[in-house]
């Protein structure tokens, strides 16, 4: 894992307002770009987040005429040792159940995928259990699952720098030009409001929501839990808090997307993890927040304020709360037509229509 800069990281502080937002900065490029958008056969403006949408994904692929024709979905599975303190309402084996059924095409993502045209790969990043003796899967596991941050880190430090790396080397591979990321994991609700909490403040009664469908007490019960494991520790480092109270499917869901905008790439976020997971990678490395395009706004509680740290204002709002990677694969055609817009749609001159006065 590459040191944390700290020079640059409050360099990046000191460029945002308090929701995160990075300031935009005027160049030729940008100039070019603005102008090719107003001048197509439009009223300035009139196709709203898709003209923002298109400027973005010319701006990450440093062309005028981005290309946005193949994506992939990158499934990150792992086990947490919190599931032990009753913080979910399914059982621990569902993660390896639900690993399965992704291998073989039986789930919501799968389903997705298949219906939008996108590319899907399957990671064991830590499940419990024996390693899988399953074709198709990718397997980087750290180890069987977390330990439970309950009562200590989630992680050692090696073990959160090995997630990491792992990450970025999967988020930088092939040649797609989107990628998204889902995860599988059950009590990661959990985990990704306490990961939350201790990057941005914000009180856990904000960001613990009912994950797979706790009822009053299993919520009264599961944020009992995490205010409990958050006093364990003050403050802390991004990566310190990432190996305290993170997941080995974040930390390489974290990774993976600092590995794609690296190179080049858009980042579809989806939901409540991925989105903690999008907040690990932009604090251990700011520059990364460029390249993602937040899908969706979930129904779990805690989202809305994970984006507002982040200055995110997603694509669509569902109500969807299953991850997976599902609101991620539904904002893909999104993209593809911002594009497209930018590349095929006519300009005032070429169509021969006059502009405005």
């Amino acid at each position: 894992m590459a040191a944390i800069d700290t020079d640059r990281l409050a360099e990046y502080e000191a460029a945002t307002s308090k929701t995160g937002a990075v300031m935009t900065v005027e160049t030729p490029f940008a100039s070019a770009l603005q102008r090719k958008i107003d001048l197509k056969t439009k009223p300035p403006g009139s196709l709203g987040r898709i003209e923002d949408l298109a400027a973005q994904i010319a701006t990450v692929q440093k062309t005028l005429t981005p290309r946005m024709e193949t994506c992939q979905l990158t499934i990150f599975a792992a086990d947490h040792g919190i599931a032990q303190e009753g913080v979910s309402a399914f059982p621990a084996e569902v993660t390896r159940q639900m690993v399965l059924n992704f291998l073989g095409g039986g789930a919501a993502a799968n389903v997705f995928a298949r219906s939008v045209g996108v590319d899907l790969r399957v990671v064991d990043a830590g499940v419990s259990g024996a390693p899988f003796e399953a074709e198709g899967l990718i397997d980087r596991r750290i180890a069987a699952g977390t330990a439970s941050f309950a009562s200590g880190p989630a992680m050692t430090d090696a073990q959160c720098a090995a997630a990491l790396e792992a990450g970025q080397i999967l988020g930088a591979d092939g040649a797609w030009d989107a990628v998204a990321f889902g995860e599988m994991g059950i009590a990661n609700t959990a985990t990704a409001a306490a990961l939350g909490h201790k990057l941005t403040g914000i009180e856990l009664d904000i960001l613990v929501g009912r994950g797979t469908g706790l009822d009053e007490s299993g919520l009264s019960h599961k944020r009992a839990v995490l205010e409990q494991a958050a006093a364990r520790t003050g403050d802390l480092t991004p990566a310190k808090a990432l190996a305290e109270y993170g997941g080995f499917e974040i930390a390489m869901m974290a990774g993976a997307m600092q590995g794609a905008a690296a190179s080049g790439r858009i980042v579809i976020v989806d939901g409540f993890i991925a989105t903690a997971a999008a907040l690990a990678a932009v604090r251990l490395r700011p520059e990364t927040r460029a390249a993602m395009v937040f899908s969706h706004r979930s129904a779990e509680q805690g989202h809305a304020a994970l984006l507002g740290a982040l200055a995110a204002e997603p694509l669509l709002s569902l109500d969807l709360r299953l991850g997976e990677g599902t609101g991620a694969l539904l904002a893909w055609p999104l993209l593809k037509a911002a594009a497209a817009m930018l590349n095929d749609m006519a300009s005032f001159d070429e169509a021969g229509v006059a502009g405005p006065a």
